[in-house]
């Protein structure tokens, strides 16, 4: 039952892998230049030739007119080359600001990119205030995700918010253009109809709604995966907020919810045994602090450290004995692999190694993600690094190595790198009001929290 139930959870993000092509749309301008393998860096050195070389993909990749993060390198679907994702533009503003702070690029360059952006998800198509996965870049018009996801989608909106709500606490300039940025960030947030995804007050909120087929994809947002920040910025909205209570009648509702089995000595609180993929403690907590989180359910940082650390400990047991697994070549999620695309973790673990699992686990395993990254960089070099950082997946055992870049994989390495670094993100989230307001309203503790 609950391989059944991850799924149906993994399904609608696993399409991402299908009818690929190799084609390349054009880039942006103003790049940067991309740079091979440098010997003998430290490891602050080494972080920032990853940070800045993965950035890339936002930066020079990212669409000319909207600003937004391509879905991935290669043209999917056959849709052509103005597929943007707007979970993985998110991921892309975050990025975007870790880039400003680093000085990869002038505060010039990123406050035009972001009223770029903006300007164009102002005029985007929304449903009830909510996001489609795909938006055409040119036209801003839904592109459809599948036959009958062609509406609103309520995680993607969400990952996008994470980072749209990170910039409004970033861009704090009086001048014109950074007032415009917190300005159409305000109102796109205002625009949010949280409360109609609980399907006329249902005790779940739910994923999609479209004009054409309704909620005919009917698929209620149970934990524990990938999709809390779903429920933290529903609590946190201003004019459309979810009562409290589903949170625990919903979120915390599900077979798969509470765990508290210990896996290679580490206890794991919450979700499917073994942890499940890494990006489970990567995504939502690209900009919720993890640090000191607690709800009466589990300590957050507890929760992604061991996940984390059992994902390594199983490549290192290799029970499958695959080619290259070891104590510096780990780290399991969703990618592109040999077959197409695939939820990989110990319970669904196919030979594939994906860099984004253990370098956006930084913050959580930081001696053991850089071993990971100096392997990666130099043992396997140019095998899997590229324009855009390091490709997606390799598999040893299958001698494949990809070629693709994901925004969604890119994205937190930039991102969770610099969160292991300065804490930036965390910051920048943890400080706004709205989130202020809906981690308290949940009885969260957090020494992010005013005792306001």
């Amino acid at each position: 039952m609950k391989k059944i139930l991850l799924s149906a959870c993994l399904l609608l993000i696993g399409v991402y892998g299908m009818a690929q092509k190799k084609d390349k749309p054009a880039i942006a301008s103003d790049g940067i230049k991309p740079i091979g393998i440098i010997k003998g860096l430290s490891d602050s050195a080494l972080l920032d030739v990853v940070q800045r070389q993965t950035f890339r993909y936002f930066w020079d990749f990212g669409h000319p007119k909207s600003g937004l993060a391509r879905e991935r390198s290669n043209v999917a679907f056959d849709y052509g080359n103005e597929v943007v994702t707007t979970g993985g533009s998110g991921f892309g503003i975050m990025a975007l600001i870790a880039a400003d702070h680093r000085k990869f690029i002038t505060h010039d360059q990123a406050v035009n990119r972001m009223v770029k952006i903006v300007e164009f998800l102002y005029r985007a198509d929304a449903y009830h205030g909510v996001f489609p996965h795909w938006l055409n870049g040119e036209t801003g018009k839904t592109i459809r995700f599948g036959r009958k996801d062609d509406g609103g989608d309520l995680v993607e909106t969400a990952y996008l918010f994470e980072g749209l709500l990170c910039a409004k606490q970033y861009f704090k300039g009086t001048d014109p253009k950074e007032r415009r940025i917190r300005d159409v960030i305000s109102w796109l947030w205002g625009e949010v109809e949280w409360s109609w995804y609980t399907r006329e007050g249902r005790d779940n909120l739910y994923w999609h709604w479209s004009p054409n087929n309704g909620w005919a994809m009917n698929f209620p947002i149970r934990g524990f995966n990938e999709c809390l920040i779903t429920y933290i910025l529903a609590e946190s909205a201003d004019r459309y907020p979810v009562s409290a209570d589903i949170y625990d009648r919903g979120w915390a509702q599900s077979d798969f919810f509470k765990n508290g089995k210990t896996f290679y000595g580490y206890k794991l609180p919450l979700g499917f045994d073994y942890g499940g993929p890494l990006f489970f403690s990567q995504y939502s907590f690209m900009g919720l602090n993890p640090k000191g989180l607690k709800d009466k359910y589990a300590d957050y940082w507890e929760q992604n450290v061991n996940h984390t650390l059992i994902n390594r400990a199983y490549c290192i047991d290799n029970p499958k004995k695959f080619k290259g697994y070891g104590e510096n070549c780990w780290g399991l999620t969703a990618s592109d692999n040999y077959e197409g695309y695939n939820a990989h973790s110990p319970t669904n673990d196919l030979g594939v190694i994906s860099p984004t699992a253990a370098l956006s686990a930084f913050p959580y395993t930081p001696e053991y993600s850089m071993k990971a990254l100096r392997h990666f960089y130099y043992d396997l070099g140019d095998k899997i690094w590229g324009e855009y950082g390091f490709t997606d997946a390799f598999s040893e055992s299958k001698n494949w190595y990809g070629k693709s870049y994901l925004a969604i994989d890119q994205g937190p390495i930039v991102v969770m790198i610099e969160n292991h670094r300065s804490g930036l993100l965390w910051n920048l989230f943890m400080s706004c009001p709205e989130i202020q307001r809906g981690l308290k309203k949940l009885d969260f503790q957090s020494p992010a929290l005013s005792k306001n």
